[in-house]
């Protein structure tokens, strides 16, 4: 090529850079979706080495300092080196998919190569595992960073841990961040990154994504591995996507899905799962669609179902036929037992065999554990104490009536979630619906002083249900109370209805917008990135 043609293809790409650049918006980072976020990086207007500036700026300034939300326990110390590779692999042509690039944080109890899995207790402080989780391995060959490990209630269980203690949520410092994914949740919520992973037992990673006031999906039993990932309760365990948008959610979670032989129950998603959600989402889903009401839910706080009320109206106006629904009696005032009855005996067991995966300094059963927290005088790296609430159901889990042959577990594990499954499966294919809506937590959230049960809102007594019965429920934030604090509506399907659910919060996510920044948690100087087309 001589000079004159060089200088005229020079030229040319000036010219369409500044056309680019006259077509796009600037958009602050941390309100980006992750389609925004690829069309800078396809246009040049973004790098991954400057996203992740972006993200560690935002953990800087709200983290340890400013409002102190304390959701990170651990930074990847590879990051911008990792992105500064994925950087060269997109120059030289080699885009992996929509996640290349994009930084992630893990709750604490998915394990990592780089960063310890402590589960959020001092009792596994320094703990690295021989390799990651299938979902984090899921995300690495995709192209996304683990950017950092977030708190998490102590083993999954409550909002606080002894090694990362107290959490806080963004909207309301003096308020739950909920339990026990709060860490992703306040993480997402203040826009330290795009995208999260939390976990969900009887309502993990909804009620954190609730009153932190943003997007979490708890997928079916089985469509995610949980190989990698401190259990709780294996017959009720899942992880999940947290974001910001319906969108980043369902990007994120066609990576993620496939049968893993290390985890028996993926083999129910066999046939069933997608590679991409994405494809689904349609502005007006909503037209001609079915949604039931759970009306058992609703009663406990006059501005959260004012929120809720509004949202019906939304729906109804995107073109649903909206039904109100009422469980029975008897299975509302059983569910949450149900679930508090199921995973304490899993446990027992569960936690073993995932010790034996520690080193030999780490605890390797359940007596341990309890023997550590007895004993232990040293505190977490943020001087937190001992999550009494979690040692103590520890204590209560001991027992030996609370083993796997005891006859009230195997009453549950075997009639009750299946008859769980028949009941609202039932309830949906009677009415002809697409989805049954409810408030995910019947209250605003609650105060960190209050007692554990208040602050995990309207908690398992709703959200476990979804758990037992092995179906998705999908998280979208609906509004906010007089006090300016999140109000959400879950959908829930049937097992594998992912495309279905995911459609229907993406048309109310669109004909509503009802999400915002924290006040804590403003934009940053040099946060804002040009987005074409937007």
């Amino acid at each position: 090529m001589n000079r004159f043609a060089k200088l005229a293809s020079a030229v040319a790409l000036t010219a369409a850079l500044l056309s680019s650049t006259a077509s796009a918006k600037q958009v602050e980072f941390d309100q980006a979706t992750i389609a925004d976020l690829n069309a800078a990086f396809s246009a040049g207007t973004l790098t991954a080495e400057k996203l992740v500036e972006l993200c560690l700026a935002r953990i800087k300034a709200f983290d340890r300092e400013g409002p102190k939300l304390h959701a990170v326990m651990a930074i990847n110390p590879k990051a911008l080196e990792e992105a500064r590779a994925l950087d060269a692999e997109r120059k030289a042509g080699k885009v992996r998919g929509p996640l290349h690039g994009i930084p992630v944080v893990l709750k604490d109890n998915f394990d990592t190569v780089e960063m310890p899995t402590t589960g959020g207790s001092v009792l596994l402080e320094g703990n690295i595992p021989p390799d990651d989780a299938f979902m984090v391995k899921k995300l690495r060959e995709a192209g996304a960073i683990m950017l950092a490990k977030v708190n998490l209630g102590e083993f999954a269980n409550g909002y606080q841990s002894s090694l990362g203690g107290q959490s806080h949520n963004p909207h309301d410092l003096l308020r739950s961040p909920g339990g026990s994914s709060g860490g992703t949740g306040v993480a997402i919520a203040a826009g330290y990154t795009p995208l999260g992973l939390g976990t969900d037992t009887g309502g993990s990673i909804r009620g954190p994504s609730n009153v932190n006031g943003i997007v979490g999906l708890k997928p079916s039993n089985g469509l995610l591995s949980r190989d990698g990932i401190i259990p709780l309760a294996l017959s009720l365990d899942t992880g999940g996507p947290m974001a910001r948008s319906v969108y980043d959610v369902a990007v994120s979670l066609g990576i993620m899905t496939g049968v893993d032989p290390a985890d028996p129950m993926t083999k129910r998603s066999e046939g069933k799962f997608e590679k991409d959600y994405t494809k689904f989402l349609k502005a007006d889903a909503l037209k001609g669609a079915r949604i039931g009401v759970a009306r058992d839910y609703m009663g406990a706080d006059p501005d959260v179902d004012w929120q809720v009320e509004s949202a019906i109206v939304a729906m109804k106006k995107a073109g649903a036929t909206v039904i109100d629904l009422r469980y029975p009696k008897w299975f509302v005032d059983s569910s949450n037992a149900a679930v508090f009855t199921l995973y304490p005996s899993e446990f027992k067991v569960q936690i073993a065999d995932y010790l034996k995966t520690t080193g030999p300094k780490y605890p390797k059963t359940l007596d341990d554990l309890i023997e550590g927290g007895r004993n232990y005088r040293s505190l977490g790296a943020d001087g937190a104490g001992p999550n009494l609430s979690r040692w103590q159901f520890m204590v209560q889990v001991e027992k030996p009536s609370d083993a796997l042959t005891d006859p009230g577990y195997i009453a549950l594990h075997e009639y009750y979630q299946p008859m769980t499954t028949a009941l609202i499966g039932g309830i949906i294919d009677k009415n002809k619906l697409d989805a049954i809506i409810y408030p995910t937590g019947s209250k605003r959230p609650s105060f960190i002083s209050e007692p554990l049960g208040t602050n995990l809102g309207s908690g398992p007594a709703a959200l476990g249900i979804a758990n037992l019965a092995g179906f998705p429920d999908l998280v979208v934030p609906a509004g906010f109370t007089t006090d300016d604090l999140p109000v959400t509506v879950s959908f829930l399907g049937k097992a594998f209805t992912e495309p279905r659910i995911l459609a229907l919060g993406y048309a109310f996510e669109q004909a509503t917008h009802a999400i915002r920044r924290p006040v804590t948690t403003p934009a940053l100087p040099g946060g804002a990135i040009d987005v074409p087309g937007k």
